[in-house]
């Protein structure tokens, strides 16, 4: 096959992939729908920050270009909870030295496509929307979104990395027995602006990840290297009195906030025109089977698996798609038929996987994290790890600080919770449990039970 292919998407996975294959001597042409970020700024307003995570700095090192971007990364050692009250409480995410990483969405995908346009053999084509595509014989339509003059391409390879509502997957759609599913949460979330203090330093802690949690709602905050945060508010769009619907005039955003999140107003000056301002942005989670046509075409980032963000691994997943891809390309070369049918029937269900994980700590972050006996498993988590280290690592870091499969991780959280179903049910657990004898028998007991 001739080494040429056509990526569809210049976002954070498409830019990053058009690096590993201009690497490995490609002919790369990248269409992009919207303008030259370069040129014209990245538009925020929409974006939740980043947490650059294990699975996504393993990508960045085989591209080349990891240290280039830890200079722009913030160290989140972990979650820093803001009660009603104003009250802070600290949960760090792993071991001593772990943390996952802040970085801004817009400059990270502006940093890849400079980085990928020092190629020589890859190019890129901006204000183009992709049509379509013909499965014949593998030609993509486009529309320049300025002039609007219709054009095509075509290559022996098509990856589809165009996001979550991708036009490559809506031709992939007409094959017969193509599954497809798309369920949206009933919250919708909004970016809210935290400038830096009067000396341009953070205002709050840079080093952990905050989060106002509500029960049924929260907001988190991640900082930026400009001193500031991106706020995010997360509220059902309605049903609830504490709903976007609910929050229709600047008196009732006000009062909202004094309410439940009082320590969060001087941070936020401009609270009411970003109120205004930004949109009420819906949360999705897609999934689909096949993500490829024969050995010619292929979905991978967000296009094929696009998730919530309650992990932290939309973007970490998306380059875990990269990484596995390179590494296949190693073992069988240029055999693309082999690639993508390895790919395509071991990468889905870690993906699906990691979906049901990104919703199930959404619940954790929303609900749990202000639960004291949530804090004790967490607690006794890191005890074990550290007593235990070869028997029991727990589900956060089993995602985010190693390479584990999400599909393994996920079987394993749902056994670490019958576990702890058995520890927390101990009578006086909440005292002195290092010392509780029947804590060492219960999880003994409970490694005997795995292994045999």
């Amino acid at each position: 096959m001739e080494k040429k292919a056509i990526i569809v998407g210049a976002g954070l996975v498409g830019s990053l992939w058009a690096v590993l294959l201009a690497r490995r001597g490609y002919s790369i042409d990248v269409y992009e729908m919207r303008d030259d970020p370069r040129k014209a700024g990245f538009i925020g307003g929409r974006s939740i920050n980043l947490a650059m995570s294990t699975r996504g700095w393993k990508a960045l090192e085989k591209a080349g270009i990891e240290n280039k971007i830890r200079e722009v990364a913030i160290p989140m050692k972990g979650r820093m909870m803001h009660d009603e009250a104003g009250e802070l409480a600290f949960q760090p995410y792993g071991k001593e030295g772990q943390a996952i990483y802040s970085v801004s969405r817009g400059g990270l995908n502006i940093e890849l496509i400079r980085i990928a346009d020092q190629y020589d053999n890859l190019r890129f084509h901006f204000s183009q929307k992709c049509l379509g595509l013909s499965l014949d014989d593998n030609t993509v339509y486009f529309e320049d979104t300025r002039a609007g003059e219709r054009s095509s391409a075509q290559a022996p390879l098509i990856f589809g990395t165009d996001g979550a509502f991708s036009a490559v997957r809506r031709s992939l759609m007409k094959q017969p027995r193509f599954n497809y599913s798309q369920q949206y949460l009933e919250y919708g979330y909004k970016e809210l602006h935290i400038p830096p203090g009067p000396d341009g330093r953070h205002p709050l802690d840079k080093n952990a990840l905050h989060i106002w949690p509500r029960g049924q709602f929260m907001m988190i905050a991640l900082p930026n290297v400009d001193g500031s945060f991106t706020g995010t508010l997360f509220l059902p769009f309605e049903g609830s009195p504490n709903s976007f619907e609910h929050l229709q005039t600047d008196e009732q955003v006000t009062a909202f906030f004094h309410r439940h999140f009082p320590d969060s107003i001087p941070l936020i000056p401009g609270l009411l025109e970003d109120f205004r301002a930004n949109p009420t942005s819906a949360l999705a989670t897609i999934r689909c089977l096949p993500w490829c046509h024969q050995d010619k075409v292929l979905l991978i980032g967000d296009a094929s698996h696009a998730i919530v963000p309650f992990y932290g691994q939309g973007m970490n997943s998306g380059f875990e798609d990269c990484s596995l891809l390179d590494g296949l390309m190693d073992t069988h070369q240029d055999n693309w038929s082999t690639i993508i049918e390895i790919f395509n029937q071991d990468r889905p269900k870690d993906a699906n996987a990691i979906a049901d994980l990104a919703l199930r700590n959404f619940v954790e972050m929303r609900d749990r994290v202000a639960d004291p006996r949530f804090l004790l498993r967490k607690e006794i988590e890191a005890y074990l790890h550290e007593k235990y280290p070869e028997d029991f690592l727990p589900l956060y870091s089993q995602v985010t600080f190693s390479h584990i499969p999400y599909s393994q991780a996920l079987a394993e959280g749902l056994a670490q919770d019958e576990l702890f179903d058995r520890i927390l049910a101990i009578e006086g657990i909440e005292e002195n449990w290092k010392a509780n004898v029947e804590l060492g028998e219960v999880f003994r007991q409970w490694l005997r039970e795995r292994e045999g």
